[in-house]
């Protein structure tokens, strides 16, 4: 039983260890349809211990053996304390053995009970997303070898998780705005109202993404909650951001493809397309428009038009995969509406992306080069967990539950938008097509 999974990695072998050493290194290895959730990252691979939450509320602890510890070499961890130890048994070695120069060869080696079949979808995950990471740094390093502090509202929401993590794995310091008291080092409180005057001192660049969540009926106060959670609060971080003097040189705004309005039919959307029309796209141009004030002090803005989001931990594939896998998923309407998409790691490479190449500036439309008809989304979906997609739900039921204007707005949107900045910049994906995407993040390899 157990398992042993071993693949070789371009990247050095001190950079793979270092890699495992930094925090946000178990977020990025955890797998996102797995029920596991990290409560406490281990401080060291030496002796420090992780903290995980099982279902049921049952937790796990990782700790590190320090008699095992062998940088750049070998580091191993143990399930530890009872009941669990003893019902789940777990001994994990890493190890990383130099075979060439520039190249790794990476091996994950299990003791327990759990069978290989079971644990293999995990290491294929883990092994793809640390040669990803690494290649992806290395990339950067190519343009601009120089570590970052970056600081970045909404941390701890679906993309902020995992952007953070992939920041602090490559070597970056980031700095969490947080809205309650700081808990270290690494966080500032940020008074959304009046932001104090020294909360950016010493940051190269912030990235904001806190906002209210669109999901859900367009009540008049769920409207005015969306408006008011993004454009006050972003005008007043990039005056912020303008008026500090040791501070970013780079303003980072999330935004959204509801920028082209609801329903634009076949047209193909790139960064130069008008604005559309209804309550989304006022509140996007709006939002971007926020962010006039760092501009204006000459600080580099990009605006992060970002699509559907594909991640099972959150947005519309956590909605719809417990349908699917009951058999009872299709398409939404008419399914001719066209699903502007984009992978979860992908999301975290356009803001890399936006972050250290200087020459990315204005809107970019964050987004994979294929974008799909609903109908065909939901047809790759029902492959992926091969099921069938046969029951579709008509208009009326997206209405019901968002309303009239949230589902025109939400459900129904049609926006075909391209890549185009990003394809000027050569920009490559780790998940240009769907099928791959959510193969990845569901672990159907």
């Amino acid at each position: 039983m157990g398992i042993t999974y071993a693949s070789e990695v371009e990247a050095a072998q001190t950079e793979v260890f270092d890699w495992h050493s930094r925090p946000g290194a178990f977020t990025r290895l955890s797998p996102p349809w797995q029920p596991m959730r990290l409560l406490r990252e281990a401080d060291s691979l030496a002796d420090g211990s992780a903290l995980l939450r099982l279902p049921g509320g049952v937790r796990w602890v990782a700790q590190h053996d320090a008699a095992a510890y062998d940088p750049p070499r070998r580091f191993v961890d143990y399930s530890a304390g009872r009941p669990l130890a003893t019902v789940l048994p777990w001994r994990h070695t890493h190890t990383f053995a130099a075979v060439a120069e520039g190249r790794t060869l990476m091996t994950d080696q299990v003791e327990t009970v759990a069978p290989e079949w079971f644990l293999r979808p995990m290491f294929e995950y883990r092994h793809r997303q640390v040669a990803a990471d690494l290649a992806a740094h290395r990339w950067a390093d190519s343009i601009g070898d120089r570590k970052l502090t970056v600081a970045i509202t909404g941390s701890s929401g679906l993309v902020g998780t995992a952007l953070s993590a992939f920041l602090s794995t490559g070597g970056h310091r980031v700095i969490r705005l947080v809205r309650r008291a700081p808990a270290g080092p690494d966080e500032r409180r940020w008074d959304v109202e009046t932001p104090a005057p020294d909360l950016l001192a010493g940051v190269d660049a912030v990235i904001h993404l806190a906002g209210a969540s669109i999901g859900g009926r367009f009540t008049p106060a769920h409207k005015r909650a969306i408006r008011a959670s993004r454009i006050e609060p972003t005008r007043k971080l990039a005056q912020l951001a303008a008026d500090t003097a040791d501070g970013p040189a780079t303003f980072l705004c999330a935004s959204a493809v509801g920028f082209y309005g609801r329903d634009r039919g076949d047209e193909v959307l790139t960064e130069d397309s008008t604005r559309g029309d209804g309550f989304l796209a006022d509140t996007v141009a709006d939002w971007e428009a926020a962010t006039a004030p760092a501009s204006a002090a000459g600080l580099r803005v990009v605006a992060v038009r970002t699509g559907i989001v594909q991640s099972p931990l959150g947005g519309v594939l956590r909605l719809q995969r417990p349908m699917f896998e009951l058999g009872v998923g299709g398409r939404l309407g008419s399914g001719q509406q066209w699903l502007s998409w984009i992978d979860l790691d992908d999301l975290v490479g356009v803001y890399h992306r936006a972050l250290v190449d200087l020459d990315v500036r204005g809107p970019v439309n964050a987004v994979a080069p294929h974008p799909v008809r609903n109908a065909e989304y939901a047809a790759v979906l029902a492959k992926v967990l091969r099921r069938p997609a046969v029951l579709p739900a008509p208009a009326f039921g997206p209405r019901l539950l968002l309303g009239a204007e949230g589902a025109r707005e939400l459900a129904l949107a049609c926006q075909r938008v391209a890549a185009g900045r990003l394809e000027e910049r050569g920009h490559r994906f780790r998940h240009p097509d769907l099928e791959t995407a959510l193969r990845h993040q569901l672990g159907k390899t």
